[in-house]
């Protein structure tokens, strides 16, 4: 009996993970989806027209300011008050830096009091001369001697004119290279100040290329960091004399946004569009589900997609100029590739 039980056990115990294991894949097929492909797919397609190809061309160069110098004196003398600091905008003609002038106004005052005795010494010789009492000789001495003692006067206030630094012309501090108390010289470099409110920009183009440029012409330009920034240059420099590399550089000049968003020193592009006449199939990159070495694309023939193989002649950024495989007119499937194949019955959105 016990051995009767040792062999109906184990099968028993057999049959019951057979049955168990085959209610769990049904219940398990009863879950999982499956797709009906007799069931139509909802895509986007586009009917296909020719459409003209635009060469596009662009070169790349630099943004730099329209002005900028570095100030420093005329005379030499203490820094007594620096009026401005890295960044900040000025407006041409407003006090940036001064110099001590002490030693000048003394001067300017001895000249005063000198010019004054001498005026009085002209009424006085003039009345004397018209009366024969003193020889018109002196009269002439005190009038020489005034005129002298007056550019004399007009020079020293020239000189404390040039003690103050002013900006020449509107523009933003961008460098700051003194302090409060160093001694200021003729050629030594102060402040520098940078206009950006008008920028040029510089490309080299090669000698092929440089026809596609004239003088006075706009042409769109773009900073790197600010594509979205659309500025017009026009031409005003095309070089006349090539680099070791054979390209000439091509100079246009750009007014800046009002909030002087470019800066001097970012790189751009200049891009220019030409039209060849020339007309071809242009379709999305997207639209191709082939391999590079293989392109393909759906397209819908009697409510179907069908696979077709096409050659791409040319990749322009998101687009894909096709050489042959589609003709104007047909529909090509565009988006809803998910669940699509060679053959699938389709719903065009």
């Amino acid at each position: 009996m016990k051995k009767v039980l040792y062999v109906i056990i184990p099968i028993m115990l057999f049959a019951l993970v057979v049955i168990r294991l085959m209610t769990n894949k049904d219940t398990a097929r009863q879950q999982v989806y499956q797709y009906n492909k007799e069931e139509a797919v909802n895509v986007n397609a586009d009917t296909l027209h020719l459409e003209d190809i635009d060469a596009e061309y662009s070169f790349s160069g630099t943004f730099e300011p329209d002005k900028e110098t570095r100030l420093s004196t005329d005379i030499q003398g203490k820094i007594n008050t620096i009026l401005v600091d890295a960044g900040s905008i000025v407006k041409k003609g407003q006090p940036l830096l001064q110099l001590d002038n002490s030693l000048l106004k003394l001067q300017i005052a001895s000249v005063e009091v000198q010019i004054e005795g001498l005026e009085a010494d002209v009424k006085r010789y003039r009345i004397l001369t018209d009366a024969d009492a003193v020889q018109g000789v002196l009269l002439e001495k005190a009038e020489l001697g005034l005129k002298s003692a007056k550019v004399q006067r007009n020079t020293l206030l020239e000189q404390v004119s040039k003690t103050t630094i002013t900006a020449p012309f509107d523009g933003i501090v961008t460098a700051k290279l003194t302090e409060v108390g160093a001694f200021a010289a003729p050629g030594v470099p102060l402040l520098q100040i940078t206009d950006i409110s008008q920028l040029k920009f510089t490309v080299t183009v090669p000698e092929a290329d440089l026809k596609l440029f004239n003088t006075n012409s706009s042409y769109q330009v773009v900073a790197d960091v600010f594509p979205e920034i659309v500025l017009s240059g026009r031409a005003t420099l095309i070089g006349s004399r090539a680099n070791v590399a054979s390209s000439f550089p091509v100079q246009f000049a750009i007014h800046n946004t009002p909030e002087l968003t470019i800066k001097a020193g970012m790189f751009g592009k200049v891009i220019l569009t030409e039209r060849n006449g020339d007309k071809r199939m242009i379709i999305p990159a997207t639209a191709i589900v082939g391999s590079s070495v293989r392109p393909q694309v759906y397209l819908v023939e009697k409510g179907k997609a069908v696979l077709r193989d096409i050659t791409v002649t040319a990749r322009t950024k998101n687009k894909a100029v096709v050489g042959a495989g589609l003709t104007e007119g047909d529909v090509m499937i565009t988006g809803g590739f998910i669940n699509l194949f060679d053959g699938a019955n389709v719903n065009v959105k």
